[in-house]
């Protein structure tokens, strides 16, 4: 049977005590003051915080688990504080938990006694809250219910003559007896869930029962003295009723299953009519209970109470009936009286938890914290403890000097003999091994697995590729920008020679001075660096197959033969004396044995040691959390008592003593041992070829090793080489680059300016021939028209660079002609030309003329070209039946393929990118960043105007640069370009001038290529293999 309705039943609990403030910290300042002769003020914070830990304990605390830890800090702050003020005296006003009388005592006992009342009556709330139905709160009730009894316990135990009423012996006791009897019941409760045999749960049942008897027997001693709760007095007769009935009717429960029906059938009869009286008393109770004047009940107590009752009741009443039924029907049992039953037994299964037992726990200690005055010793306790601690200092230099000495003479003896250097010899010999070890040595094991790593991550090889892959790449850039400067100065000559004194275009040798010389030092870096490259194949070369070998499985069989004897692996070391199979074999079985015999003897050595090590840390650290300063401060008064208290107190370390003083015995009996074993492994074994052979073994082993470690740092050396190497190539392809663009750049300028030149001398040759041409020669006949230039040029070709309709490039006006008169006239704003005192004029102006014609605006560097270079064609039949495309300019040009970008995405050169990446050549740049031009009128042709061209190549070169025919005669020869020395000065001061070569080594690495500052163009950084 599960009694569900039983986890209502109301529990009652301890009313507490009130307070009023307390003043600490007066009393304790004169304390310190007058006692330990400190200044008080040095402890101001301790007292505040001493008050403030009292308020919080005893004023404003429920009765939850937070007032319970709040009680539980400030109760042992009072301990720790009577350690050190035992003879303080502070009013401490508390009122009577159940009369409410004011009693006021200056003794710390008393303030003890009365928080630890608190305490127990906060347990007892929070036993009398907990959810009963849940089995973590049936735990909970039952732990605080036992808490509650042996804090109750310990007041009567240490408190003698309690000047209130509540914590007098009689009511103490009184009160233990009510916390006891509801662990019971709650005991109870826990056996009927985890159903529990019905004749465990009768003896807990009838123990219920009995202290709830004895309980409502003692209160009528209390009752004309108004102490105790009237409705505590009716809880407790009705429970001691209810339970009397629950122990027969499990009982009987028992008794039924034993086949005892007729004791079962009266002890049915005997618990419905405890039940009916319980059931009545709790009836009455119910209707008369009021929840004011009862707080340490639950609110509904007295419905719970009935309800529980009532339930039994039927219950029982139903089990009786049957039971009657079933004897009458079947079993005719003889019913014997209720006084001849026996007895029910009791199980006692609750018990006080002492208050020793709670502040054990870590969780209290951790709530109660560090002893708020530990500052505050007196001199004498300090003068006593330095004492103390000097004691222990001594003891534990003492057996920390011993350990020393005997781990230095374990140490020395082993040394003196050999033991740990020779035992791998006699152990191999003792094994009739092959005379080598069949792994490999630590560190060529380690060798081979940092290799393979590495090889795994990238190989030699895969980088040796790279390397020449690079290197290959280079080479061809710098071959391709050699061949590209070379095509440009032939094409600049060749126009010069077929336009003669009209080609105006500066030579390419002085421009391209600083290009080559960049080129030169990148190919001089390229040869320098290939040696080096060399170098490291070689070295690799001659180091690949003791890797491969090292890397390779049979490294293990090359480390075996190597330490065979004569290559035979079959062959042992083991060779005393020139004898039989058999006496080698009994001699080595008696070397076996001496060898086992010697490494158990190290064994129990280093176990010694370390059982030594272990105990000398245990003494320490027991050292060091020893303090005696509470035992000083409570026979402080007591003089002649410190020697004595220091001894016992020092016999605690002597388990330690004890336990370091017999390793040291034992440790000198086992080397006396030793000594006696390896002489006699000597004497056996080291006579004879053996020892000789042994050696052997050892030696060829060291040359494999050295071999191998040879391979491994050529190995590391290659591919630290690899790896400068692979920076320097890095550095150079970016350099190389760079160097390939900057060309690109100066040849694809060099090319639109070439386009313009040849265009403005064709205009500026045909121009010229008909002045040239003379008279009429030929009898009148009309003048014949001039022959056709060379090859080279042609009129055609010049006008076609003007047609207003292409959309590739500004036009030019056309000679003076009488068709010409059409177009509106620039403005001169538009069609200025650039002064000619301007120091950026980098070429001499054309012949003069009448008209200006549009000015030259070669394509800015960000923005190449995307025309083919010039290629003059052959003459026309007719040189100008071309000018046919002037015959009517009122018709507006077609719009090009691609609308132009606004002006002002087209600056002048002073906008170009920076120095490090497109660098000035020559003049031309110059002139265009001083004379910028506005763009022309969106209704006319853009004259002269930058814009953007498609990208389908034109079939025309760009427009002629501008003329100025009025700055110089026609005819004049042109001025002289400026020297080289002038034209390079821009791109001197950009670009430096070069380095010289530093000369290339393998020894140091890659040598960095020439250069000369880091923040130049085409340079090499300094600094590589170094």
């Amino acid at each position: 049977m599960s009694l569900i309705s039983a986890h209502n039943s109301p529990m009652i609990s301890i009313p507490k005590k009130t307070t009023e403030e307390v003043d600490w910290t007066t009393p304790i300042r004169n304390a310190i003051a007058h006692s330990y002769g400190e200044d008080p003020d040095n402890y101001a914070q301790e007292c505040a915080n001493l008050q403030r830990c009292r308020q919080d304990a005893v004023k404003g605390a429920g009765s939850d688990i937070t007032a319970k830890d709040l009680l539980h800090k400030y109760f042992g702050q009072l301990e720790l504080l009577e350690l050190r003020f035992s003879e303080i005296r502070v009013n401490f006003p508390w009122r009577d938990a159940f009369t409410n009388k004011l009693i006021t005592q200056t003794s710390i006992a008393y303030e003890k006694a009365s928080i630890i009342f608190q305490i127990a009556a906060t347990h007892s709330a929070i036993a009398s809250s907990q959810n009963r139905a849940d089995p973590e709160g049936l735990k909970r009730a039952f732990y605080y219910f036992r808490t509650t009894a042996g804090m109750l316990t310990y007041i009567n135990d240490n408190f003698l003559h309690a000047p209130s009423l509540d914590l007098s012996r009689e009511v103490i006791k009184f009160l233990v007896g009510i916390i006891l009897a509801q662990a019971t019941e709650v005991f109870f409760e826990k056996c009927t869930d985890e159903k529990k045999s019905n004749a465990l749960v009768a003896k807990i049942a009838a123990q219920t029962a009995s202290m709830y008897t004895s309980l409502s027997e003692e209160v009528k001693e209390f009752m004309g003295k108004g102490i105790f709760d009237r409705n505590w007095v009716t809880v407790i007769q009705t429970k001691a009723k209810y339970f009397t009935s629950v122990s027969q009717y499990y009982r009987g429960l028992a008794d039924s299953a034993a086949g005892k029906h007729g004791d079962a059938l009266v002890r049915y009869t005997v618990a419905e009519t405890a039940a009916k009286e319980a059931n009545r008393t709790a009836s009455s109770f119910a209707s008369l209970f009021v929840t004011q004047m009862s707080p340490n009940l639950p609110p509904d107590a007295g419905p719970a109470l009935q309800e529980l009752t009532k339930a039994h009741l039927a219950l029982i009443t139903d089990k009786k009936n049957e039971a009657q039924r079933e004897n009458d029907l079947i079993y005719n049992a003889v019913l014997p009286t209720p006084e001849t039953l026996p007895q029910i037994d009791k199980a006692v299964v609750a018990t006080p938890i002492t208050i020793q037992e709670v502040y054990a726990s870590p969780d209290v200690q951790k709530v109660i914290g560090q002893d708020m005055f530990i500052r505050l010793i007196p001199l004498s306790v300090h003068e006593s403890a330095s004492v103390y601690s000097e004691e222990k200092a001594k003891l534990v230099r003492s057996e920390v000097e011993k350990a020393d000495n005997a781990e230095v003479e374990v140490k020395s003896a082993l040394d003196a003999l050999g033991i740990k250097d020779g035992l791998a010899r006699y152990r191999a010999i003792a094994e009739g091994g092959v005379g080598g070890e069949a792994e490999l040595p630590a560190e060529v094991r380690r060798w081979k697995e940092d290799i393979a790593v590495m090889e795994e991550r990238e190989g030699v090889d895969s980088i040796m590729a790279e390397l020449a892959h690079m290197k290959d790449t280079v080479r061809r850039e710098l071959e391709g920008v050699s061949r590209e400067l070379d095509a440009e100065s032939r094409e600049c000559e060749a126009m010069r020679v077929k336009y003669d004194h009209l080609w105006t275009q500066a030579p390419s040798a002085a421009l391209t001075k600083t290009l080559r010389q960049d080129l030169k030092s990148h190919l001089a870096a390229l040869d320098a660096a290939a040696q080096s490259d060399q170098q490291v194949v070689h070295l690799w070369e001659s180091v690949r197959s003791e890797i491969q070998l090292l890397l390779s499985p049979q490294i293990e069989d090359v480390f075996r033969a190597s330490t065979e004897t004569g290559g035979v692996g079959s062959e042992n070391l083991l060779d005393l004396d020139i004898g039989s199979e058999a006496k080698d074999d009994e001699e080595r079985v008696k070397i076996g044995q001496f060898v086992d015999e010697i490494d158990e003897r190290l064994g129990r050595l280093n176990k010694i040691s370390h059982e030594r090590g272990q105990v000398l840390k245990d003494l320490k650290d027991k050292v060091q959390e020893d303090d005696v300063s509470h035992l000083l401060l409570l026979n402080r008064r007591n003089t002649g008592v410190e020697s004595t208290l220091f001894a016992g107190e020092l016999e605690k370390f002597r388990p330690y003593q004890q336990r370091l003083a017999a390793t040291v015995h034992h440790e000198q009996t086992i080397l006396q041992e030793l000594t006696q074993l390896w002489r006699g492994l000597r004497d056996m074994a080291g006579r004879g070829a053996g020892a000789k052979k042994w050696e052997e073994r050892e030696r060829r082993k060291k040359d494999t090793v050295r071999r191998f470690s040879r391979a491994r740092d050529i190995y590391m050396e290659v591919r630290d080489g690899l790896a400068k190497g692979l920076q320097f190539y890095t550095e150079l392809t970016e350099l190389t680059g760079a160097l390939k663009r900057n060309a690109e750049t100066f040849i694809s300028e060099r090319t639109s300016e070439r386009d313009a030149l040849a265009s403005q001398a064709e205009m500026e040759r045909r121009l010229a021939l008909p002045k040239a041409t003379p008279s009429s020669t030929t009898g009148g006949k009309p003048p014949v028209p001039p022959p056709p230039p060379k090859p080279s040029s042609g009129l055609e070709s010049s006008f076609a660079s003007m047609n207003i309709r292409s959309p590739n490039g500004a036009t030019s006006p056309p000679p003076p002609q009488r068709q010409w008169t059409s177009p509106p006239p620039p403005t001169p704003s538009q069609y200025a030309p650039p002064p000619v005192s301007q120091p950026s004029q980098a070429y001499p102006p054309p012949p003069p003329s009448t008209q200006p014609s549009a000015p030259y605006l070669p394509s800015p560097p960000t923005h190449p070209s995307s025309q083919p270079s010039y290629q003059p064609s052959a003459p026309p039949p007719d040189p100008y039946a071309s000018l046919g495309m002037f015959g009517s300019t009122n018709t507006p040009s077609p719009p090009p393929a691609r609308a132009p970008p606004p002006p002002q995405q087209y600056p002048s050169y002073a906008q170009s990118p920076p120095q490090s990446q497109q660098p000035a050549y020559g003049q031309p740049q110059q002139q265009q960043q001083q004379s910028p031009y506005p763009p022309p009128p969106g209704s006319q042709p853009q004259y002269g105007a930058y814009q953007s061209r498609p990208p389908a190549a034109s079939p025309f070169p760009p427009p002629p640069p501008p003329i100025n025919y009025a700055s110089q005669q026609y005819g004049a020869s042109p001025p002289p370009p400026p020297p080289p020395q002038q034209q390079q000065q821009p791109q001197q001061q950009q670009q430096g001038q070069g380095q010289p070569q530093q000369p290339y080594y393998y020894a140091g690495g890659y040598a960095p290529p020439p250069g000369s500052q880091p923040q130049q163009q085409y340079q090499y950084p300094q600094g590589y293999g170094r």
